[in-house]
């Protein structure tokens, strides 16, 4: 049976603040900060929840995810490569480019991604104007050593869901289109850093939701945000729906487990303005609640 919970608005943090596309919190264990994007308005955030605050730099181009650096800086993947990004006391973020990419189709750029447990950054890339159905989105590896790698996974709309289980030899995929609603698993080879054997996950064709962005918990359960459906479901390492979490906002784009014990999860979300807000008033905000269940240590970037 599928247990089911409901979050309701007191786990929205700062009603008065809403985002575009809210998407890849990260928890930093040495700020005790939370980090996260926002896609249209290119733009990072950070969340001290001992004070309350949240303060914001903005981006020269659209980021589509982000890793945290050993050094306390970020690395962010944008519109036109790789950068390293820091955050200074001003409005503007510094950014370093380290990697560039040459897009197969104009109005692409990087969307879903993480690093492996060995701190290799695994980055998604898309045709923005996801009307189009373009499949040639792909992942790409980026590491200090061997930069900005190919890799065989190709073919993909709207690529997401990125996620290692605990040992990271699994590692999971969507594509959120609603033509596609897929989460795939594949086998990890931690040494070579790469994938194989790809398969099935999870099928959400009928389901109401697509799949958006992912977290692992320490049970090896995958947590994915559920897009127009206004849930998160985790399912067991064998792909079985075991919980539901309905929550405020119709459109939940990622979670991520933090906190000082890392039971936190930390939800985003988008609104892409009046329309979207008619039938989804909370769309665009932000929620911190304890649901029971305990995630893992986010890794670094490699240096």
């Amino acid at each position: 049976m599928t247990q089911v919970t409901t979050i309701g608005l007191e786990a929205v943090i700062d009603p008065d603040f809403r985002n575009g596309t809210g998407e890849n919190p990260v928890w930093d264990a040495a700020t005790r900060c939370w980090y996260w994007i926002d896609i249209p308005e290119a733009r990072v955030h950070r969340l001290d929840p001992a004070e309350g605050r949240i303060r914001s730099w903005s981006l020269a181009e659209k980021v589509g995810c982000m890793a945290l650096r050993p050094d306390g800086g970020l690395v962010c993947a944008c519109e036109t490569g790789i950068f390293d990004v820091d955050l200074p006391d001003g409005p503007d973020a510094v950014m370093t480019r380290v990697a560039s990419i040459d897009h197969p189709k104009p109005g692409m750029r990087f969307n879903d991604g993480r690093c492996d447990r060995q701190g290799r950054l695994w980055a998604s890339t898309m045709v923005m104007d996801i009307t189009l159905g373009d499949a040639s989105g792909a992942w790409f590896r980026y590491g200090r050593a061997d930069g900005l790698r190919e890799t065989p996974l190709g073919g993909f709309i709207v690529p997401n869901g990125s996620a290692f289980s605990p040992d990271g030899r699994t590692f999971y995929a969507s594509d959120s289109h609603r033509d596609v609603r897929m989460v795939w698993a594949f086998d990890y080879d931690t040494d070579e850093g790469m994938p194989s054997n790809r398969r099935p996950f999870i099928d959400m064709r009928a389901m109401t939701g697509r799949p958006d962005g992912a977290a692992v918990d320490t049970d090896g359960c995958y947590w994915i945000c559920c897009i127009d459906e206004g849930c998160i479901k985790r399912f067991t390492p064998q792909g079985r729906l075991d919980w539901r979490i309905d929550v405020p906002m119709k459109k939940p784009t990622m979670c991520a487990f933090g906190g000082d014990d890392l039971g936190t999860l930390f939800v985003t979300s988008l609104s892409r303005g009046p329309a979207d807000l008619a039938d989804d008033p909370h769309g665009g905000r932000i929620l911190m609640f304890r649901p029971g269940a305990q995630g893992l240590p986010e890794p670094r970037l490699s240096a």
